[in-house]
């Protein structure tokens, strides 16, 4: 018999039982339940993958294989890596010719450049070193600075550095220890750890109220204000790590100093590297101010103090 396309009352008593039986009502429960809760699973699972963008660690054979093993260290779900032709040209169009001391704007201007959440930069390079009192032998080194787009700041730095009797050696073992599983896992941790920072820093940020702090005028005594001074002002250490490389850099760094002329809260606006940031910190930490003053009384104050570092003398 050919279908006619209607339904007979038969068939429509028999239907309605079946929607209202108690096994249909269950499974509408279920289906409506995982209605709700799959578009949260979907959304964690499809949440937006956080973007690296690996500009280069210089121009040697050692730098492209370094480059090159630093990328496929975030080859990872939560990761993807931006094209490195891209990002090269990017930081090429801002002018970006490697600088290992960049400050804040100058690094998120390059990041914004690439369209990336975090960038990676740094120097690798083998080196033929010729003690007097030692065999010659050759050193791979890879100095890697990790930096957040959104904040312009440098969120992680490390040096790897590897000696062995020929540059096969030395260049080979680096590799193998950039690419072991430890280290792959220290790098996205970090990052991971990084940006779930930044996320709930953001969603705190509303209900923050910032303490009202004027910033330093650029001349003294302006309008009636003088800006704090320092009791004394002892010169930051030259960490080990620095001097290894004879690294010369600026650090600046925005102090507050309250009406007691004590130091709050502190922030590195240009970034080094090598221990130099983390060398300035602790010395800023020990200074005691006269306080800020305006027409006679004590005022709280936000200072921008620079450290210039220059390669100690052989």
């Amino acid at each position: 018999m050919k279908s006619t396309g209607c339904i007979t009352e038969r068939q429509r008593s028999m239907r309605s039982k079946r929607i209202h039986s108690p096994a249909w009502k269950l499974l509408a429960v279920v289906t409506f339940l995982a209605f709700l809760i799959c578009p949260a699973a979907n959304g964690q699972i499809n949440a937006r993958a956080i973007e690296i963008a690996v500009v280069g660690f210089g121009d040697s054979e050692t730098a492209r294989k370094v480059t090159d093993q630093i990328g496929e260290s975030f080859r990872a779900n939560q990761f993807r890596i931006i094209d490195s032709d891209r990002a090269r040209a990017a930081a090429t169009g801002v002018g970006y010719k490697g600088s290992l001391n960049l400050t804040l704007e100058e690094a998120r201007n390059l990041a914004s450049a690439i369209g990336c959440d975090f960038f990676i930069t740094g120097d690798a390079q083998t080196l033929r070193r010729s003690p007097s009192t030692s065999p010659v032998y050759f050193e791979a080194y890879a100095s890697l600075f990790l930096v957040s787009a959104r904040t312009g700041k440098l969120v992680f730095w490390e040096r790897q550095e590897f000696r062995r009797p020929t540059a096969i050696e030395a260049g080979g073992t680096l590799l193998n220890a950039l690419s072991a599983a430890p280290t792959r896992e220290r790098y996205q941790s970090t990052i991971r750890r990084i940006a779930e920072e930044e996320r709930n820093f953001r969603a705190k940020a509303i209900d923050r109220s910032a303490p009202l702090i004027e910033l330093m005028p650029d001349a003294e005594a302006a309008g009636g204000v003088r800006t704090p001074r320092p009791f004394r002002r002892p010169k930051p250490a030259y960490p080990d790590a620095a001097a290894h490389d004879r690294v010369e850099a600026t650090v600046d760094v925005l102090v507050d100093i309250d009406a007691n002329g004590k130091v709050g809260q502190i922030e590195i606006a240009r970034w080094a590297g090598y221990g130099l940031d983390e060398s300035v910190i602790n010395t800023v930490k020990q200074i005691d101010f006269f306080p800020a003053m305006r027409d006679g009384v004590a005022i709280p104050m936000r200072v921008l103090l620079r450290y210039n570092f220059r390669k100690p003398p052989q």
